[in-house]
């Protein structure tokens, strides 16, 4: 498997665990943004935006769309 596709199945991952967890009934939208230490959702949305930007990198760099 590439790395690329590593990273977006990293990141199928991550929201399935979200989505549980949304779903669970415990979810606020401040645990989302501003989670305490130690919270289920910890890092959550700058680990995700990370593996994004990198993914869209990678594809930018596959079609030469980027420079």
């Amino acid at each position: 498997m590439s790395n690329k596709a590593e990273l977006i199945q990293k990141m199928l991952e991550m929201q399935k665990k979200f989505i549980e967890f949304e779903h669970s009934g415990a979810f606020k939208a401040d645990d989302y943004y501003a989670p305490p230490a130690g919270h289920p959702l910890e890092g959550y949305v700058k680990e995700y935006n990370d593996i994004a930007l990198q993914v869209n990198m990678m594809a930018h760099a596959e079609v030469g769309s980027h420079r």
